[in-house]
């Protein structure tokens, strides 16, 4: 008796990722999906291939849709479509050839090992399962902020979903966030810092403390552009965001805290520092000890203060022109021009 369609198809469906892996190469598997472009074996990701589930029925291994134009079918037609098969007899042909070679089974990748909560390399698999801000919420949380130049903030990533726990007491909870590389005078990774945000990016998430950090954070910072002879260093990343609005070509880092930028470690051809100053006591005494440091180092230290409380209230109630207008007066005459032009593409 010849083998219908049905037993032909969930046949294949016992198979549904070694026909995936054979027929649609371009895609790769995510959790329980195969992911890829359509059924041509176009490289992409709006079709979806369920790759566990019983032969046939109600969520069967096999059965896929394309979301960007509605199609979906089985696995029989991944192979017709794919090979480009207009009779069924030269699909079921095909099929039953490929069912009858030998399919090794993928090797599962080893789990990576756990690591300490909170330390360098987890501060590096969390950066690393971030992906860049663009069309994100964390965007969308920074132009609420009045940061619409988002030039060279590679060092800034964003999660749906990262974890937070209020105390060790207490359940973990989710939220999206953005996630701040911690770097070396190097370039190398050493921490991460983590603002939760709320869902729309309206502002930060409803928790106690939205903003923490991790890893090794002593001497190094959060840095946007690439410094030489010249930097601008200050706490907090809006901070630091706000006033490359005004100066889009200073390189600048931020610190994310008070202590912390007393500590900052200063390149080898570093000539002026410009002191992104808050006004308030920890701000005025992070100053004066960095001004010492530069002083001992041979290095220029010039302050940069707000109008307000810190640059983004200047940025948000005074507008850009007023800010710019400040910083102009405040940074030496040589570096008008050098900074203050539009941004490098």
């Amino acid at each position: 008796m010849a083998e219908s369609p049905h037993d032909l198809a969930c046949r294949l469906n016992r198979h549904a990722e070694a026909v995936c892996r054979h027929y649609l190469s371009a895609g790769h598997r995510e959790g329980r999906y195969w992911l890829v472009g359509d059924v041509l074996n176009t490289p992409g990701r709006s079709m979806f291939v369920r790759l566990t589930g019983p032969d046939s029925g109600k969520g069967a291994a096999g059965h896929w849709r394309d979301a960007a134009t509605g199609e979906h079918g089985d696995l029989l037609d991944v192979i017709r479509e794919s090979r480009g098969l207009v009779d069924f007899k030269d699909v079921a042909d095909e099929a039953r050839t490929f069912l009858s070679l030998p399919h090794e089974e993928p090797v599962p990748k080893p789990k990576a090992p756990p690591v300490p909560s909170g330390s360098r390399e987890a501060a590096r698999r969390l950066f690393a399962m971030s992906r860049p801000v663009a069309g994100t919420v964390v965007e969308t949380y920074l132009r609420s902020r009045g940061i619409t130049a988002l030039h060279g903030t590679g060092s800034l990533r964003f999660h749906p979903r990262c974890y937070y726990r209020p105390d060790e007491n207490s359940p973990t909870e989710t939220w999206p966030a953005m996630i701040a590389a911690v770097t070396d005078l190097d370039g190398h990774l050493t921490g991460a810092h983590r603002t939760w945000l709320a869902p729309d990016g309206s502002g930060k998430a409803p928790i106690a403390t939205p903003r923490r950090a991790m890893g090794d954070l002593l001497g190094h910072a959060v840095r946007f552009g690439v410094a030489r002879d010249v930097l601008a260093a200050g706490e907090g990343i809006e901070t630091v965001l706000s006033l490359r609005m005004a100066l889009p070509r200073l390189p600048m880092v931020a610190a994310l805290s008070s202590a912390h930028l007393t500590a900052i470690l200063f390149g080898p051809d570093l000539r002026r520092l410009y002191i992104v100053r808050d006004t308030d006591p920890a701000g005025d005494a992070a100053q004066l000890i960095l001004v010492k440091r530069a002083a001992e180092a041979g290095i220029e230290a010039i302050t940069l203060s707000p109008t307000l409380g810190d640059f983004n209230d200047d940025l948000r109630r005074l507008g850009l022109a007023s800010l710019r207008a400040a910083a102009r007066v405040q940074i030496a005459s040589e570096d008008v021009d050098r900074f203050m032009g539009p941004a490098s593409p």
